[in-house]
């Protein structure tokens, strides 16, 4: 099984941005402990800050993987464009975010991504993530 973690913007700052909202651990070191505990599944993790290299990650690996773990930050409540890219492609995709969007500014509510995801994951920290990885092994 081979899965693909998708970060959009400003998550390669976890570790020193607001940790009162996204603790204090970094992704790779998350990365790292989720790596070793699901060893057998091919996990990957790519990261940018740029709107038009997630769609082409997404692009690129969305006919060959057996899923997509992404959180695209601020991304999910302004691009049509990753949403379209998520509708394109055949492989599943599982929208993640450490942070409860729904206790958080209103505009944070809307996202262009969950219509067509396969589940959303949100409000359990860096555990978001293990809990969207068990979706695909379930």
């Amino acid at each position: 099984m081979k899965i693909l973690i998708l970060n959009g913007p400003n998550i390669n700052l976890l570790g020193k941005r607001e940790p009162g909202i996204y603790g204090n651990d970094t992704f790779e070191s998350f990365f790292e402990k989720l790596s070793k505990e699901f060893s057998s599944i091919s996990l990957e993790h790519f990261q940018s800050n740029i709107e038009g290299e997630l769609i082409d990650k997404i692009q690129e690996v969305g006919f060959s993987y057996d899923g997509i773990i992404l959180n695209a930050g601020a991304y999910t409540h302004t691009s049509i464009g990753i949403g379209d890219a998520i509708k394109a492609v055949t492989t599943p995709v599982v929208e993640v975010h450490i942070s409860n969007t729904f206790s958080r500014e209103s505009f944070r509510h809307q996202s262009y991504i969950s219509p067509v995801a396969k589940g959303v994951v949100l409000g359990f920290g860096l555990e978001s993530y293990r809990l969207a990885l068990l979706s695909f092994i379930s």
